[in-house]
């Protein structure tokens, strides 16, 4: 099994085998997610202080915080299948 890592913004990488979800964090179902993680210990804030901008959940139920858009989150995951699809 290939261990695929994506950089999540401050040089922050999190395995791509692992995420569930790449969500915003504007909802209330999310802020319950969030707060819930918190209690529990499995929220891992890789913001640096900025605004959380992505909420990745990972099937381990780890909650990781990042300060850049879901979108150019998944955009990475997409890049990273493109050229080790190309290089093989």
């Amino acid at each position: 099994m290939d261990i695929k890592l994506i950089n999540i913004g401050f040089g922050n990488i999190v395995s791509a085998n692992r995420v569930i979800a790449i969500v915003s964090p504007e909802s209330a179902p999310i802020k319950r997610i969030i707060s819930d993680a918190r209690e529990r210990g499995q929220l891992i804030d890789a913001t640096y202080g900025r605004r959380t901008r992505a909420v990745i959940v990972t099937d381990s139920g780890h909650i990781i915080l990042s300060a850049i858009q879901p979108e150019t989150v998944a955009h990475r995951f997409v890049t990273s299948k493109d050229v080790e699809v190309k290089a093989s």
